[in-house]
């Protein structure tokens, strides 16, 4: 159990070199950036809108570890709340509460063994996870929260427009906050495996 404790502190203090947290630095600049490029599809709710701001920290993750993954999360969205918050710091909570989830299990499963099929599984098991911590998140703090800035009636017709069976909380979450989850992780996936090597020797340095 010492020699278990002795490992994870070291894991940490890795984690947090100079170098390292230069790269995190580097990566979660370039997430607050991506959380610039986004946009909607018709087929989800107006409010909900894709980026590929995650990307750079399952890369991190992938590279150097979940908690790096977690940090640049983490750095993203206090940079996205300090300079351009349009929610309060709601929509900030909800993309760092769905982006974690997505990044810990994939890169814990990728540090099991570093090679694509694990990656894959990751990934795959990462949108799994995301897509339920967003399920949750979304029906007893995000909406509850959002609620209070936005009349829940017009959150809900946002939904009802794009599906007419998104009528209340539970089927905005089942109908439209769920497959956009779902659509955003696998889209995430594609991308970090599409380009992870052809990066993965820089942040290794």
């Amino acid at each position: 159990m010492q020699n278990l404790g002795k490992t994870v502190s070291l894991k940490k203090n890795k984690v947090f070199a100079t170098t390292n947290l230069v790269k995190m630095s580097v990566l979660a600049v370039i997430a607050y950036i991506l959380m610039f490029v986004h946009f909607p599809l018709p087929i989800f709710p107006g409010f909900l809108k894709i980026d590929l701001s995650d990307v750079p920290a399952l890369i991190g993750g992938f590279a150097l570890g979940p908690i790096a993954g977690v940090m640049i999360t983490l750095v993203k969205n206090i940079l996205h709340f300090l300079t351009k918050t349009s929610t309060g710091g709601v929509g900030e909570l909800s993309n760092f509460i769905v982006g974690t989830a997505y990044v810990v299990p994939a890169a814990m499963i990728y540090h099991l063994k570093k090679d694509r099929t694990h990656a894959l599984i990751g990934v795959l098991v990462g949108t799994v996870v995301m897509t339920v911590a967003g399920a949750l998140s979304n029906t007893y703090l995000i909406i509850p929260f959002y609620s209070r800035i936005m009349p829940i009636d017009a959150i809900i017709r946002m939904g009802t427009v794009v599906n007419s069976r998104i009528v209340d909380v539970p089927t905005l979450v089942l109908y439209g906050i769920t497959p956009f989850n779902i659509f955003k992780g696998l889209l995430m996936a594609f991308t970090t495996l599409l380009i992870y090597k052809k990066i993965s020797p820089i942040l290794k340095k």
